[in-house]
């Protein structure tokens, strides 16, 4: 019984931490790399570092990113944070 006294509390503490940080953790690892495998050509984007701008060409691990002067960049894929807009969000708004 005291070994269950002792241990409790340091269980107890390891499945808090599960359920509140490493599992919601996994879930928005997963939802990003859902994301960025999605990519589609015309796909409004923001980078991790800022940069707004629509997706031109994509490659395996690559992502050509037109901006708004005209400009192609050129970046990994990785770099995607987020997708504002979807390509069909675009067409079913025009």
């Amino acid at each position: 019984m005291e070994l269950l006294g002792t241990l409790g509390p340091l269980l107890l503490m390891f499945v808090l931490f599960y359920f509140l940080l490493i599992r919601p953790q996994q879930k928005r690892q997963k939802a990003v790399q859902q994301m960025q495998s999605d990519l589609k050509k015309g796909d409004k984007v923001v980078t991790i570092g800022g940069l707004h701008g629509f997706v031109d060409a994509i490659d395996e691990d690559k992502v050509v990113i037109k901006c708004g002067d005209g400009s192609r960049l050129t970046y990994d894929r990785a770099a995607i944070r987020e997708v504002t807009q979807a390509t069909g969000d675009a067409l079913a708004k025009s």
